[in-house]
């Protein structure tokens, strides 16, 4: 497997979301599709829906790209406080799973601090302030 990208749906704030984890991880958009962008007789857009985002990618780092999209109304909203699922970040430094850690973490819910783990790792969990779960982890035994 070359690659692994998490997809992640909000309730009409992903661009909001995006561009906070933009200012943690950098870089630009790949691509922002707006719902409007793709609205046709066949597939008429409603007005409230028009400028949310069906499709935003978020690249991070040398092969990962962070997406997502918002759910339409007519589809129900995401459940955010029982999305069970977590992104996992593999850090290439102490210094960049502290800066990760910190910055996508703030305003949000802590469940394991960041530290030395158990297991020999360097890392922390927790729930950021759109309600997504991430794990934020540096190996120093990792030699990939």
């Amino acid at each position: 497997m070359r690659t692994i990208n998490p997809w992640i749906n909000f309730n009409g704030n992903a661009e909001e979301a995006f561009t906070f984890y933009k200012s943690v991880f950098g870089g630009e958009f790949a691509k922002v599709v707006r719902f409007k962008d793709l609205s046709s007789d066949e597939f008429p857009v409603p007005e409230n829906e028009a400028h949310k985002i069906m499709h935003i990618a978020l690249p991070i780092g040398k092969h990962n790209v962070l997406i997502a999209n918002d759910v339409p109304e007519f589809m129900g909203r995401v459940n955010e406080n029982e999305n069970r699922s977590k992104i996992a970040l593999g850090a290439e430094s102490r210094e960049e799973a502290d800066k990760i850690f910190n910055g996508l973490s703030a305003g949000g819910d802590v469940e394991g601090p960041i530290g030395e783990g158990p297991w020999g790792t360097y890392g922390g969990m927790f729930r950021d302030k759109y309600g997504i779960e991430w794990i934020v982890e540096f190996d120093p035994a990792y030699k990939g």
